[in-house]
Parts: structure tokens; sequence; C-alpha cells
């Protein structure tokens, strides 16, 4: 097959020389036809010289780079990519794990492809695409799953509806690709069960990239009070419960996340030892002084953008001061952001000036990130979205 050609102006190859794989619209000096979104293109630099394949869109990232070489993107391409993905995952000791069976098998730049999430929730796959260059390819990425699980997957699941950009120039439809399901299942995280839902829930069903954090905080819950904040599907909450805290309470604004989380709870090996609240955190917070010895802060990401990014560190810095100042004497607070454009070190700086407001003396005991299924590649920082710290408070 023949591909449209994308010219870059000169001097913009440099970033797709050290394997960035994104394109920025104002980097483009000429194309050799008009592609339409989601088109499969070449680029070249401005002395014709190749420099990768990728999907098209309009808008600030004009391509996304599916690979630096020239390739046919056929089936047998897409069976490569789902096949290495799967390898590591197996190097990782996920893939026929009898203590954890949800993991996430693809992760977009961090697998070399743009624009595409599989996760995978025991016997059954759900696919979400970002781009419409990515969903046009749902149908060759499912037949490889199916291939490459020999006979393991009895469904998949294609939860783009949501994903696609709202301009998108096709009406996609959740569904499934292959199989069928109830619409949920009871998955093992680290012997924690959970009811997972990826028809209604939030993303792909649940939060997998903070299972060794929630790993790490039931080491350090025996016998203590635990407040989840932003609970969701309460996975911090049921790590604590069945760590042996002494009691664990779970806020959210969502009713309907509320509920998910009870029923998780309920799950665990102490439910007697719950309650969940359905309200704003902040709210909930008032009054709550020396109640609590460990403190989780996991919130939605407040900056989708630059452009709100400022307010969304003053929301980080309200949250973090009003927790540090609630927490007992002793306590530990876990604290996270998601916000991609607010990297780590803005965020460390956020906390810190939250503990000066707070005027409590702080201690950082652990830098946390997300797992290796989420891997970041070297040459796409970006992909480090999850940052998070473990703080003794004094």
């Amino acid at each position: 097959m023949s591909f449209i050609k994308l010219y870059l102006a000169p001097g913009k190859e440099h970033s797709l020389k050290r394997r960035h794989p994104w394109v920025f619209s104002g980097a483009i000096r000429k194309a050799d036809g008009e592609p339409a979104e989601g088109d499969v293109v070449e680029v070249y630099s401005s002395q014709r010289e190749f420099l990768g394949m990728g999907h098209y869109a309009p808008g600030s990232i004009a391509v996304r780079i599916f690979s630096f070489d020239q390739v046919e993107p056929d089936y047998p391409f897409w069976k490569g990519i789902v096949q290495k993905a799967y390898n590591y995952r197996q190097r990782l000791g996920l893939t026929d794990n009898p203590h954890t069976n949800v993991y996430r098998l693809i992760y977009a730049e961090g697998d070399g492809v743009s624009g595409l999430i599989v996760d995978v929730y025991n016997d059954t796959a759900v696919v979400q695409t970002h781009t419409i260059g990515m969903y046009n390819a749902r149908e060759m990425v499912a037949k490889a799953l199916q291939e490459v699980y020999g006979g393991h997957l009895k469904a998949i699941y294609d939860k783009s509806a949501e994903s696609l950009p709202l301009k998108a120039p096709v009406l996609a439809e959740n569904g499934y690709l292959f199989g069928e399901s109830a619409g949920g299942v009871i998955v093992t995280e680290n012997d924690n069960d959970f009811f997972i839902d990826w028809e209604t829930g939030q993303k792909t069903g649940f939060f997998i990239d903070q299972r060794e954090n929630r790993a790490l905080l039931a080491h350090y819950v025996k016998d203590k009070s635990v407040l989840n904040t932003f609970c969701y599907t309460g996975g911090f909450s049921v790590y604590a419960l069945n760590a042996g805290a002494s009691e664990v309470h779970s806020v959210d604004v969502s009713k309907k996340a509320i509920e998910l989380m009870v029923k998780n709870a309920e799950m665990s090996r102490a439910p007697e030892r719950h309650e969940a609240f359905a309200m704003d955190t902040f709210e909930f917070l008032k009054g709550k002084e020396n109640q609590y010895d460990v403190i989780v802060l996991d919130p939605p990401a407040f900056a989708k953008s630059q452009k709100v990014r400022h307010n969304a560190l003053m929301g980080y810095k309200r949250l973090n001061a009003e927790a540090m100042k609630k927490i007992k004497p002793g306590g530990m607070l876990f604290t996270f952001s998601c916000s991609q454009v607010v990297d780590k070190y803005l965020f460390n700086s956020t906390v810190m000036a939250a503990a000066i407001e707070a005027g409590r003396n702080i201690k950082i005991m652990h830098h946390l990130s997300q797992p290796a299924d989420h891997p970041i590649s070297i040459f796409h920082p970006e992909g480090e979205y999850l940052k998070g710290l473990v703080l003794f408070v004094e």
C-alpha cells in the first residue's frame, strides 16, 4: 500500500530521531495529499529522510507514530505488537499468576502504540482506543488478542465511545468484539477480590495502576484507622481491611462508586470494620481532627491541560494541607496525582507548600509511581502520569 507522505520543516526532525512518538502540527511543512483523520501516514524530514509511520489527526498532535520503520500495518503487524506486549507481561509474572489476574496488557506510548489501551480482567480483555487510527485497527487487535491468548480469553470488549475525540468522524458504540460476558467479573489482585464492571465503570473498570501502591499501604495499616478519599471502587479500602486495619472509612462524591465500593468491602475479610460515605471529601474532613492514622488522597486528574494547571495545583495544595492538619500525630499520608501536566517535581513542590501551610513536620517515606505493566518509554517521559508520596506526619 502507498500512504500520504508528510514532510517536516527544517530542523523539526530531531525529536523523531530521538524516537519521541508525537509530531506536532506546527512541525509539518507540507504533504503530498490531504490525509483524513485516522489515516496512516509516513513522516519524512525536509531532506526526504524517512522518520516514521503513524496515525494522522487534526489538532496539536498531528501524527502519533506507531513504527519508526517502514512497515505494512496489517494483521501480522498488529499481532506482533500484541505478542511483544504479552511477552513483556509474562516476564513480569502477570500472565499466569494465581494471586493476580488483572493487569494492563498494552499501555499506549509505553508499548509503542500511542492511542491504544488494553486491560485484562481474568478471561476478558477490555480495549480502549483514544484515536480514530487506533479505533480503525481495533478488529485486528481483537483478532490478535484471541490468537496470542490461545483460547484463554472468553470475551473482548471495546470501550472506545468515551475515549475518542469529541468531534470524531465516527459514531463509536461500546460493545463486544468477541464473545460476551454478563457485564462484570470478580478478579483477584494480590489475593484481594474485586468486582469489576467494565461496561458501566470509569476508564476500563478499575484503576490497575495503583496495584503496587495498594500493596505498600497494606504493610502499614494493621490495627490502624484508615480514611480512603476519592475511593471509587475501594481498592485501598479492601487492601486495608484485609491487612487488619481497625477501621476503614471510604469517601467518594459518586453514589454509584460508593455502591460498588460497598460491594467490594463485603467481599473482604472484615466488612464490619468498614463504613462508606457518598459526599465531598472537603466536606467530610471538617471536624475530623486526630481521627485517622492513615489517609489516602487519590483524586481524579485535577488538570487535563496546561490552561488549568495552576488551578489544579491550588486544589492539590488545599487537599493535602487539609489532610495534614487532620491526621493523627505519627500518621501516614498516601497522596497522589494522576494529572499528566503536573510532573513529579511540581507535585512534590505543591505538597511541600501544603506542609508549610499545615505547620506540621513531615518526612518523605516513599516516592511512588505506576507499576511496570504501565511502562514509561525512556523516549516519551510524558508517559509517567502517576506520581505519589508516602509521608510521615509528626
